[in-house]
């Protein structure tokens, strides 16, 4: 190989090497049309080619919740008006679940019309580049963040978060809402929510608790009775076939400090993985 050949080569590296360096600068832009799902990073997204969510039969003990949340989703994929959603309360109660499954319902009733968001904690401060993004799309998007807790140091995240609600500059645009859950219905810390203020301290707890109100449907899970743990297990096992017995079910929940979703779907793994059975 000559020289001139060589350098030729190094060149298309180099230049093919600053592309990708480029394309990652600029973060990944998906086809906002064409996947269930998307990943927002914060820099760009990635589509993701099937939602996963149990059925909405498998969720149980949450009727009153489920029938709220499903109804909301249901009226923002055929494009009529729709709440931002706060799902707050007990840990491993189907918050997140629940936002998946009912998005997949309403995608049945009218395919492609609507898609779910996922955007990290960490990602809250590029929200608007996504939210403009999303409004140049023909598509409901519902923009979910998981988990979400501000600490002390989080203020300026919550004031934002408020504006994107009560429609301030950056707020997100009408084909998009945001679901957010969270295991405290104020999201902020209580110590953080109560700090003294030497001249009002009353107006800090209000403004900081008040993020909540800014929600239009503000939806409350609670830790699961003994009968309603066993509804969830037998609503997991039974479909799969697997025989299970009450008191064995009981006593993981015991040793695991909870009854709840995720450890009747933790038991029922469990109950797969003695029996040789895999799990889609």
């Amino acid at each position: 190989m000559s020289a001139q050949t060589d350098h030729a080569a190094a060149l298309w590296r180099i230049a093919d090497a600053l592309e990708k360096m480029t394309a990652q600068a600029q973060g990944e832009r998906p086809d906002w049309t064409d996947a269930p799902a998307y990943v927002w990073t914060g820099s760009g997204a990635r589509g993701v080619p099937a939602l996963q969510a149990p059925t909405l039969d498998q969720l149980r003990a949450i009727d009153r919740q489920k029938e709220t949340v499903v109804a909301n989703v249901r009226r923002m994929a055929q494009g009529a008006a729709a709440h931002d959603m706060l799902l707050w309360g007990a840990r491993g109660m189907g918050k997140s679940a629940l936002l998946r499954a009912a998005v997949i319902d309403a995608a049945k009733a009218d395919p492609g019309r609507i898609a779910l968001v996922q955007a990290g904690t960490d990602a809250l401060a590029t929200l608007p580049d996504l939210f403009a993004e999303l409004a140049r799309i023909d598509r409901a998007f519902l923009v979910f963040i998981d988990d979400l807790a501000f600490d002390e140091g989080g203020s300026a995240d919550a004031r934002h978060l408020r504006s994107w609600l009560e429609g301030g500059v950056e707020a997100r645009p009408g084909n998009v809402r945001l679901a957010v859950t969270s295991n405290r219905r104020a999201i902020v810390a209580r110590d953080m929510a109560e700090q003294d203020d030497p001249i009002n301290p009353r107006d800090v707890v209000d403004d900081r608790l008040a993020l909540a109100d800014r929600f239009g449907l503000s939806v409350g899970f609670h830790a699961a009775s003994q009968h309603d743990y066993l509804a969830i297990v037998a609503a997991y096992a039974d479909p799969l076939g697997l025989d299970w017995d009450e008191a064995d079910a009981l006593e993981w929940a015991r040793r695991r400090g909870a009854r709840s979703g995720r450890t009747a779907w933790h038991y029922v793994t469990e109950l797969a993985g003695r029996a040789g059975r895999a799990l889609g």
